[in-house]
């Protein structure tokens, strides 16, 4: 089995970097870096929009790894560290705004998620988190492919509008049509489901 191989949902050589991690070795922060680095940046530099602000996300986001593993250990790395990522990079973002400064896509993505998706203030434990997650996997799994598809990249990947169009192959005002309508969707589903946004 090569290293980029797949075993159990995870490929070897990110069992070998957990094994790093759990061996406590400062290799690990490394080969991590190295695999996922540009992957994790990425991710940051479209929501916070400032590569030193990007640059900072992803180094919280290895130390984060580090403090997290073990006991951790994650089924999927490189969704893992994307996560962790993001989360950091919203933080940021918001911190930022507050400063008024900041402005990449994340600004943007805030304002679109703020009236559907509970503040993190109302998510209280990491029960309800979990449930707030499996709520919006099972709206996700009901929409058409190329809906979820669109909300994927736009609300998980942080990818302008215009490349989500682009990457589906839609016109850029009807992707700007389907965000809308799932939007309003999953607000009112999360309203059925309990949840006050």
């Amino acid at each position: 089995m090569s290293s980029g191989q797949v075993k159990g949902g995870i490929t070897v050589e990110d069992e070998e970097i957990i094994r790093l991690y759990w061996n406590r070795s400062e290799d690990a922060v490394t080969a991590t870096s190295e695999k996922y680095g540009a992957y994790c940046t990425a991710i940051a530099l479209r929501i916070v929009g400032l590569l030193q602000d990007a640059e900072e996300c992803v180094s919280d986001t290895w130390m984060r790894a580090w403090n997290a593993i073990p006991p951790e250990r994650p089924s999927r790395l490189r969704l893992w560290l994307g996560r962790i990522t993001r989360n950091l990079s919203v933080d940021r973002l918001k911190g930022l705004r507050a400063q008024k400064r900041g402005g990449g896509q994340g600004e943007l993505l805030l304002s679109e998620l703020e009236q559907c998706i509970p503040a993190a203030s109302h998510v209280e434990s990491e029960a309800d988190d979990a449930e707030l997650t499996r709520l919006l996997n099972d709206f996700l799994r009901a929409q058409r492919p190329e809906h979820r598809a669109a909300f994927i990249l736009r609300y998980y990947y942080a990818e302008p509008v215009a490349a989500v169009a682009k990457k589906l192959s839609m016109n850029e005002n009807t992707t700007a049509t389907v965000l809308f309508r799932m939007r309003k969707a999953l607000r009112s589903y999360l309203e059925r489901e309990g949840v006050s946004v």
